[in-house]
């Protein structure tokens, strides 16, 4: 049975062979370890390794065992990449270094809102819907340039890059050429996407963010 921490080593090395592959710089890639619905003990052996860079989909989950973690380790960085809703910004803004999921403008005034009272400016990614599935989270293609310059112009907020989760049934390149065509038009240079599945292909299409979970993990129990 292979360890977290093997998993982790072998995400990383499939990580350098694909910028490698694709012309991409050394080190171009950071790697999201998605850590949602596991304690702290299932994380700690990866963050002995050396892995600094998670990402949660829960506010309550994450303010649960992410201050433990940091007091133990230094230099965490850690990513909201599930949706937000707008009574959590105020626990959004004080957990996070970088939010993946702006996709409406209440959540953008919220998290402006709470950034200056915090004093913090963090990151932000606009989650896209590129696959225009309606129960899915995510600005809609027509709306996200409108939406990118509301963000930046109205609310003031930094926005770095996009993000999208491309539908499962589909080949996920499509949605990556798409994301980083938008991305580029808007002057975007981060990209959010690419999961377990499909991220060495995220690379080969501009990915600077791949959101890696049960790969290092190992599957999860959603029931306990």
């Amino acid at each position: 049975m292979t360890t977290a921490i093997e998993r982790l080593e072998k995400v990383q090395a499939d990580i350098r062979a694909a910028e490698t592959e694709f012309g991409r710089d050394d080190g171009s890639v950071n790697l999201i370890a998605v850590s949602k619905t596991f304690e702290a003990d299932a994380i700690r052996p990866v963050l002995s390794a050396g892995q600094r860079i998670f990402g949660e989909n829960r506010v309550q989950e994450a303010m649960g065992k992410w201050p433990g973690l940091r007091d133990e380790f230094d230099g965490i960085e850690l990513h909201l990449i599930g949706p937000l809703q707008s009574n959590k910004a105020k626990e959004a803004v004080a957990t996070f270094d970088v939010i993946h999921t702006v996709d409406r403008p209440k959540i953008a005034r919220a998290l402006k809102s709470e950034m200056d009272k915090q004093g913090r400016n963090l990151p932000c990614f606009v989650q896209v819907n590129t696959g225009e599935e309606p129960q899915k989270a995510g600005v809609a293609l027509k709306d996200v340039d409108a939406f990118v310059a509301e963000c930046r112009d109205t609310f003031g907020l930094n926005i770095v890059g996009l993000m999208c989760i491309p539908p499962v049934e589909e080949a996920p390149g499509e949605h990556f050429a798409l994301l980083e065509k938008i991305a580029k038009r808007n002057g975007l240079s981060r990209l959010s996407m690419g999961m377990s599945s499909d991220y060495p292909v995220a690379v080969g299409f501009g990915a600077t963010h791949v959101r890696v979970g049960s790969a290092i993990f190992g599957a999860r129990d959603y029931l306990a």
